[in-house]
């Protein structure tokens, strides 16, 4: 609908309009800011509703009004559109068809509301599946590790070699551990 587009209240509507469940009337307005006034016929709101009927628009802007149809036609009626305090009236020719309704409950089976069992999927390899040799490729170079850094902080060949062995012994109970889980 356009507002002040040729005159200081004027209205230009569509004659008719055909909604297959709810719309929105979109008030646009080419001037001042003025009241709105919007009232569907006793057969309209049978079966729709406004959530208001007065409302304002500002000057040079847009604005949306939502006509929910919550019930089911066929019917016909009309939108009525007031502007500047009675000074311009306006009638929309609506027409709801029968099942034209958006909102329409939906049937859901009774088998969906039980708990669905899961699909088998592949899983992720745990731990108890990986083999001992990376893990033990993995301790070797640890133990490589370990024993060059003792050796660099305390150049003692000795207690080099009881680190080596320590994390060693440690490496290698981590690997029965895994091998019998």
């Amino acid at each position: 609908m356009h507002l002040n587009r040729t005159d200081i209240h004027s209205l230009e509507v569509p004659n008719e309009f055909d909604a297959t469940g709810s719309f929105d009337v979109r008030l646009v307005n080419h001037g001042e800011a003025l009241h709105v006034h919007l009232h569907l016929d006793d057969s309209l709101s049978s079966i729709a509703s406004l959530d208001a009927t007065n409302h304002h628009v500002r000057a040079e802007t847009d604005r949306l009004v939502r006509i929910t149809v919550d019930g089911d036609g066929p019917v016909r009626g009309k939108l009525k559109i007031v502007t500047g305090y009675g000074a311009e009236t306006r009638y929309i020719d609506i027409y709801i068809p029968e099942g034209g309704t958006e909102n329409e409950p939906v049937i859901v089976d009774d088998e969906l509301s039980k708990p669905q069992p899961k699909p088998a999927t592949e899983s992720e390899p745990g731990l108890e599946d990986l083999s001992a040799g990376p893990i033990l490729a993995a301790g070797g170079f640890t133990v490589l590790i370990a024993g060059l850094i003792t050796l660099v902080l305390t150049e003692s060949v000795l207690l080099t070699v009881a680190a080596v062995f320590a994390v060693a012994i440690v490496l290698g109970l981590l690997s029965v551990a895994v091998r019998s889980s």
